[in-house]
Formats: C-alpha cells, structure tokens, sequence
C-alpha cells in the first residue's frame, strides 16, 4: 500500500527533464512533429521512423532511440546499433494502466496481449478482453514473469519504470524481445502526455488516426482554457495530503498546478518554483490555506469519515467546513483501479472541464464531472 501511495505521489507529481537531440539521417524526412511532450520525438522517414524517448524516469541519463520501419525498409547504416522494431505490429504488452487508453482510442486494444497487476485496468473495454483470457497476466512492473513473456513472444514490450532498475528488461531484451521505453507520466504540459498516442500510432501503422485524435483533445482543451478566462472570480485552491506526517502538494509548475491554473484558480502554491512537488508541515499549509475556498485532490480519500479519521486537524479548513472538497479516487473500475490514474493523462481535456465545472459552474451549467466528485 504505501508503494502504490508513492507511486500515486511520483506519477501525479514529479518533473520531467529537458529534451535532448535526436540522431538524423540525410535521408529525406519531416521533421519532428511532436509539440507538447518533452520527452518524445519523433521524425517520419518515408519507410521508417526515428523514435527517440529522453525521459522515461526522471534520473534518465540517456537516450532511448528506436526504428519503427516497414518489412522493406532499408535502415542506413548510421542507425543499425538502434532497436529496430517492424511495423505495423500485431501483438504488444503495455506495462502502465496510462497506455491502455491510448490502444482503445485507436481501436487496437485486441492487440494486447499480456498486462502486469491486471486488477488495476478499470475499462470496460480491456476487462473483458482480460477476464476472457486474452490479455495475460504478467506478475508486477517490478518481477514481471520473463517465463511467461518469452512463451508470447509480443512484438514490443512497452515498458515502464519509476527510477532506472531494468534488469526485468534488460534480460528480455537479451532473450530477443523488443523493449521500448515510454515516459508518458513525466511529462509536465498537460497535453504532453496525451501527445504519447502518436507513439502508439505509428507502431500501429495509424499516425492519421492518432493524429486525429490528439488533436481532438487538443482543440477541446484549449477551448476550455478560453471559457475559464471568462470567470469572473478566481477561488482559492488547496491541494495534496498528508502522508507520514509531511503534506505533499504540487510544485507551481506541476501537471496538476497547470491543470488548476487553467481551470481558472488561484493555486496557493502556484508561485513555487519547480515540476514536482512540496514536502511540508501540517502548520505550515494550514497558516497558508486554512481558507482555502476548495480542496482539490486529497489524496486517496473519498468521504469526510475518512478525512476526519485519518486525521482529525483536517476539519480546520474552511474547505472542509463548507464541503467543498472534491476527489478522483472515489471512481473506480470493476477491480478497484481507480478511472483518473488510467485515463486522466490521455483526456487532459476532460480533467480541465472538471475542474472549470468545479470552480465556476456558472460556465459549464449542463457538464456533467467527469473524474472528480465532492466528498460525501
């Protein structure tokens, strides 16, 4: 339990790194298409892609370069030492529930084969294909069962890591299994995680599709963005809980401080510097946010029976007096797994459209939340 509270911590918090350079080719080809996500690039060949992930962990130290090219392809020898994987593939295992959205979006779920922890997939969709046994079950992200996956031989292995320890990976690849690195969850623009499907669109041979598709999200994102300008007030935001007696709550230039400034907030926190997050004292959020007008994210906890018990200092919040504290972790799947970890990094759209219904229904009377909901 507290491993997962950790993970929740890093994966809704932490910072990405700088982009680093991509090798290129003298071959002609359109340069790299990826605007929002620090961590992906992407340049299209006429036979085959450059696909390079500079941050797949936040201490990521290197470059993870990768070919995704057609049967006939011919590679140029200037980029033979990379992992060459053939597309369109036919089979994959993801290992993050953050990639599971991005295959049904582009209606290539059938071609998942195996999952880590599959309890933690919440969509309708991907459970039945698991509880009818053609997703597998492939142990956790941190033993996943090399048996098992040798014995399906998937065309690539979408692997995920929190901080650089791929000896699980390193020995597949080694066994002749493709691995190919992806840091959706480091990214910090809201959009730039949702902009990780166009990785998924040319394994699949659907860039037109997965194009179509961000910028869907895209347009609907910034369009709320224009409508939450229209406010005419800005409510106090407080954010984050307590975790082994330290308050945890996004850095001013988090993926969830942005979410909040674009909702139309005034985030308490939103002038700190950094992408990750603040570690501080129950005094001190208190003396900063004891009148907080609304409490957005308190952790894991889905009613004020919880709250209280969990901490009964809670209840000198101006927020919890006046029941206006709203979570995602009340929404479950079917197995437990909590809906907002699955799907909010792929929907970034849906997020802010919750939070501006939050903070300012008056513009958005007939939206219905999405994610969040208040605190019973």
């Amino acid at each position: 339990m507290k491993k997962n509270v950790l993970l929740f911590i890093f994966a809704f918090l932490f910072s990405a790194c700088q982009q680093k350079q991509v090798p290129q080719t003298k071959n002609n080809y359109s340069a790299n298409y990826i605007r929002y996500a620090a961590g992906l690039s992407i340049q299209k060949h006429t036979d085959y892609s450059i696909v390079t992930v500079s941050n797949p962990w936040p201490t990521a130290d290197k470059n993870y370069t990768y070919i995704l090219h057609k049967q006939s392809a011919k590679i140029p020898d200037s980029l033979q030492k990379f992992v060459a994987i053939q597309v369109p593939i036919q089979s994959i295992v993801v290992t993050s529930t953050t990639h599971i959205p991005a295959l049904e979006l582009l209606e290539v779920e059938n071609k998942l084969v195996g999952f880590p922890n599959t309890n933690y997939v919440s969509s309708e969709k991907t459970r039945t294909l698991i509880e009818t046994g053609k997703v597998r079950e492939i142990g956790t992200n941190q033993s996943l069962n090399t048996e098992v996956l040798l014995d399906m031989q998937p065309d690539v292995i979408i692997g995920f890591g929190v901080d650089g320890e791929k000896k699980t990976y390193d020995n597949l690849q080694q066994n002749g299994l493709k691995i190919l690195y992806n840091g959706d969850w480091t990214e910090q623009h809201p959009l730039g995680r949702s902009e990780w499907i166009q990785l998924f669109g040319v394994l699949f041979g659907l860039e037109e599709k997965a194009d179509s598709v961000f910028k869907t999200i895209e347009k609907d994102y910034l369009e709320a963005i224009d409508l939450a300008k229209k406010a005419t007030s800005k409510p106090t935001i407080l954010s984050g809980a307590i975790y082994q007696d330290q308050w945890y709550l996004p850095q001013g230039k988090s993926w969830a401080a942005q979410f909040l400034d674009n909702a139309g907030g005034n985030y308490l926190w939103a002038a700190s510097k950094g992408t990750g997050s603040l570690s501080l004292s129950f005094e001190t959020v208190l003396e900063k946010a004891q009148n907080a007008d609304f409490w957005i994210g308190p952790g894991q906890f889905t009613s004020f029976e919880e709250l209280e018990k969990a901490n009964p200092n809670y209840k000198h919040f101006k927020a919890v007096q006046n029941k206006n504290v709203y979570s995602f972790s009340s929404k479950k799947g079917k197995t437990g797994g909590v809906i907002y970890y699955e799907l909010a990094s792929n929907r970034p759209d849906l997020v802010l459209k919750d939070l501006i219904k939050i903070l300012h229904p008056e513009l958005v009377p007939k939206y219905e939340l999405y994610f969040f909901e208040k605190l019973k």
